[in-house]
């Protein structure tokens, strides 16, 4: 008898003790002393690596830093992208991923999400020199050629929307800009802060919003599948930060404030 309890104790302590199965990772980072956080670094306003300084800059860069401080650890970033969110999500490479992640049903099957901290509707951004269409309202007009990238959300929302323009469909973000700069397009479709990026650096974009917010989708931060202990700590942060307010001072620091969700 006490050889079998030996055994089991053993088995436990190689089970759920050294590989850490059952220790959540809010104890892990706690004792690594580091929490790493991946980032896609050419989102502006968000997670953006300004080329002219080359230091990153955005609402989750600075949200990342208090989290971090909120932990007691240190801070590591990890630079990811929406094309690797679902591989990074799986292989450890990140304790979290701080770059507006749109809470998709097609994601959560590969990850968990924390409480909303923005929300953003479609944008459309033109040319300021296309005379007949300044206003979202222009847009869905016969002859009006309006462009969104392959696999967004976007392309069945506006496929669904436009009942007179004709839509295109590329396969890049920056397909859409060369499509519209080019004339072949009249406007493309995307979100406030990449809308709002191209407003601020180019002198060509105009940026549209519709009267309504069209097709509005939360942001989060995603997380590894499973760990309910870790998702909870994200979210005590986040009702942290947004009753100080410093979640909306982040936001309307970057331009963000009307897209900020802090309630």
């Amino acid at each position: 008898m006490k050889k079998s309890v030996l055994i089991l104790s053993v088995l436990s302590l190689c089970l759920f003790g050294q590989s850490g199965w059952a220790e959540s990772r809010l104890q892990q980072v706690k004792q690594q002393g580091v929490v790493k956080v991946c980032i896609w670094p050419g989102y502006f306003a968000i997670s953006y690596r300004n080329p002219r300084t080359n230091k990153l800059e955005g609402v989750d860069i600075e949200m990342a830093g208090a989290f971090a401080e909120h932990l007691g650890v240190e801070l590591e970033f990890v630079e990811s992208s929406f094309a690797r969110l679902v591989e990074n999500m799986g292989n450890d490479h990140c304790d979290i991923a701080m770059h507006g992640v749109g809470i998709r049903e097609s994601r959560k099957p590969f990850m968990d999400f924390s409480q909303p901290h923005l929300s953003s509707g479609i944008y459309a951004v033109g040319m300021k020199s296309n005379g007949h269409i300044q206003q979202w309202r222009d847009i869905d007009q016969p002859g009006n050629v309006v462009v969104v990238q392959k696999g967004t959300y976007m392309e069945p929302v506006m496929r669904d929307y436009l009942k007179q323009a004709e839509l295109s469909v590329v396969d890049s973000f920056k397909a859409r800009e060369q499509e519209v700069q080019s004339g072949r397009a009249d406007v493309f479709m995307t979100d406030y802060p990449y809308g709002k990026r191209m407003a601020e650096l180019t002198q060509w974009a105009l940026l549209m919003a519709p009267a309504q917010p069209l097709a509005p989708t939360p942001y989060a931060y995603a997380v590894p599948k499973g760990d309910a202990q870790w998702l909870a700590e994200v979210d005590r942060f986040l009702d942290k930060v947004k009753a100080n307010g410093q979640l909306r001072r982040a936001a309307e620091k970057h331009g963000l404030g009307p897209i900020v969700v802090d309630h």
